[in-house]
Formats: C-alpha cells, sequence, structure tokens
C-alpha cells in the first residue's frame, strides 16, 4: 500500500496519509533534531555536538550552566514559538481560504501584542506573570472578533477579510507605539524589544508556560482535518455534506487565536512564520490537512530556530531579535503573494 489509513471504530475520526507524506515529515524531523543539536553547540562558545549529546544524557555535567540553563530552555522556546505559529497561520489559510491570510497579517498577532503590553504594563509585579497568556491570548480574540465584523456585507470575502485586517493591523501597531511612548524609559525599552520579537532571556519557566499551549492543541486541530478539507470545496459544499461549518470555523478560529496569543506572549512579534510555514508545507506534501498540520509545525519551528541561532551568533556581541530576520524574508514573499493573488 501507498498509504496509511487510521480511523476509530466510528469513522468520525478518519486519517489518509501517504507513505511519502510518511517519509517527508519524518525527514523534517530528522533535520529539526539536527538543527536543534547544532543550536545547542553554538553561540559566544563553540561546544561539540557529541559533548551536547554527552550532556544531555548525563554522561558528562561539565557544560551544565550554559547548556541546560541559557541555551536549552532558548532552543526549545523557538521550536514551540514557530510551531504555535505555522499551524496558527495553517489553520487561518484553511478556514479564510486565502493564501495571504496569517496571524500577523490579519492583525491577530497586533492584538495579541496589544493584550499582553497592557498586561506588562498595568500589571506587572502585581498579577503572576502566568496569566500574560490569557491577557494576549484576549487582545487576538477582541481583534479577531472586529475585523470578521467589520469584513462582512452580505457575507465574508477573502481579500476583503485581508484588507480590513491590514488595516487593523496597521491601527493595533500604532496602539503599542503611543502606549510605549507614554510609558516610562524602562518599560518602554522591555516592550520595544519584546515586541521586535525576540527569544531573548528565554527561560524554563517561558518553555512550560507554553508548552501545554502547544501539545494540546496542536493535536485536537489534527481532529478538524476531514472538515478542513470538505471546507475547501465551498461552505455551501461543505453544508451539504453535513459539515457544521460555522461551528468548526468558530472552533478553528479560536484555536488559531490561542496558539498565536500564546507565542506571541512568550517571544513578542516575530512575524510571518504564519504565512511562510503553511506554504512551505503545501509544497512538500500537498493539501492533506492531517498531514499539513505536523508538516507546517515542524518547518515554523525550523524557521524561528533558525532566525534566532543567525541573530545570537551572526552579529556577536550583539544578539539580535529573531523577529528580525523573520520579517526580512517573510516581507518580500508577503509582497510575491499579494502580487500573485491581485486578481483574486
Amino acid at each position: 500500500m501507498s498509504k496509511f489509513v487510521i480511523r476509530n471504530k466510528s469513522g468520525s475520526i478518519s486519517f489518509q496519509i501517504h507513505k511519502k507524506t510518511v517519509a517527508t515529515i519524518l525527514a523534517l524531523f530528522s533535520f529539526a533534531v539536527i538543527l536543534f543539536l547544532l543550536s545547542l553547540s553554538v553561540g559566544s562558545s563553540w561546544i561539540s555536538p557529541v559533548k551536547v549529546v554527552q550532556q544531555m544524557v548525563g554522561i558528562t555535567n561539565e557544560y551544565a550552566f550554559v547548556i541546560e540553563s541559557l541555551r536549552l530552555p532558548r532552543v526549545a522556546l523557538s521550536f514551540l514559538v514557530g510551531a504555535a505559529l505555522g499551524v496558527a497561520g495553517l489553520i487561518l489559510q484553511g478556514i479564510v481560504r486565502n493564501p495571504l491570510a496569517s496571524p500577523d497579517i490579519l492583525g491577530i498577532t497586533g492584538g495579541a501584542s496589544v493584550g499582553a503590553i497592557i498586561f506588562l504594563m498595568s500589571f506587572a509585579g502585581t498579577v503572576s506573570i502566568k496569566w500574560l497568556p490569557l491577557a494576549a491570548i484576549m487582545g487576538a480574540a477582541i481583534v479577531s472578533v472586529i475585523i470578521y465584523l467589520l469584513s462582512w456585507k452580505n457575507g465574508v470575502t477573502p481579500i476583503r477579510l485581508v484588507l480590513i485586517g491590514i488595516g487593523v493591523a496597521a491601527a493595533m501597531s500604532a496602539m503599542t507605539t503611543m502606549m510605549i511612548v507614554l510609558s516610562d524609559v524602562t518599560s518602554a525599552q522591555r516592550a520595544y524589544l519584546w515586541l521586535t520579537g525576540s527569544i531573548y532571556g528565554a527561560n524554563w519557566g517561558d518553555v512550560y508556560g507554553l508548552l501545554p499551549w502547544v501539545v494540546v492543541l496542536i493535536p485536537i486541530t489534527m481532529l478538524f482535518a476531514r472538515t478542513v478539507n470538505v471546507k475547501g470545496l465551498g461552505d455551501d459544499v461543505a453544508t451539504g455534506l453535513g459539515a457544521r461549518v460555522q461551528l468548526y470555523r468558530f472552533l478553528l478560529l479560536f484555536i488559531s487565536v490561542a496558539l498565536a496569543g500564546s507565542a506571541v506572549s512568550f517571544a513578542g512579534g516575530i512575524g510571518f512564520v504564519g504565512l511562510i510555514a503553511p506554504h512551505i508545507a503545501r509544497k512538500l506534501i500537498g493539501l492533506s490537512f492531517a498531514a499539513l498540520v505536523p508538516t507546517a509545525a515542524l518547518i515554523g519551528g525550523v524557521i524561528v530556530a533558525v532566525a534566532d541561532v543567525v541573530g545570537r551568533t551572526a552579529f556577536l556581541p550583539l544578539d539580535i531579535p529573531a523577529g528580525v530576520f523573520t520579517a526580512g524574508i517573510g516581507a518580500p514573499f508577503f509582497i510575491y503573494l499579494l502580487y500573485k493573488n491581485r486578481n483574486l
């Protein structure tokens, strides 16, 4: 057989995955593991990958502080952030049916940033930082509702949603700039670095804070694979085939907002990952949503991890935020997609 079929007894959950897709995902996973080890090796001082593995399995304790306290949390967080943003973008492109959709372009990331900055400037030191993801998700959710309502005119067209989203994203950017200008110098510097999108200073608390969102929501996303595949044929066809389109659209939008908001709360505004990762995933394995979810997650993690490694090693002793490099790649890619889809 050239494909695997995974199905529960009732048939409500069913996946059909080609062997080529499995091979591609395994190859991506292997590349991610190699990148993970190399990311732990490079820095202000080089540590052999062999030494890194020995440290990880407990054979040696020579580099415990550098690897386990400084580099490992940062690398782990970069992969988690990239995975969350990659899947969030994949969901948006699936439910909106527009290749230009992504959390940052539609303004969802901007809303999460506003929510997080309001929390940092108003409640930092008085309320536990564990509530930061909730503040970011609330900001993203409010902006998502605003965008959807503004885009509604006898229905929502994909290009109108994108254009409204771009406008709202600009408004969110202006709002965050105003809050930074009105804040004290220390808070402004911290907020500005955070907004650029940086994994700098990541610790195990950040990793443990983001981990539940990623390991719970991404597998749940795969359960909607059949619905998203059918919805790609259009809402009328999907409804005719028995899909509860509006309910599933709401649930998927909630998952996308939660993934994007939680990622932004720990890493700031790392842009364009949610735009690029799904497109690369579709080029590699096709249109099957069940296979696209882990593929987009792996590609997103690799993109952010590479951007962070370059940022902290290429310009030593400076530590350049990862968001600078993702924007440098993503902005031209977005312009290309905008030109390609100009007749939509």
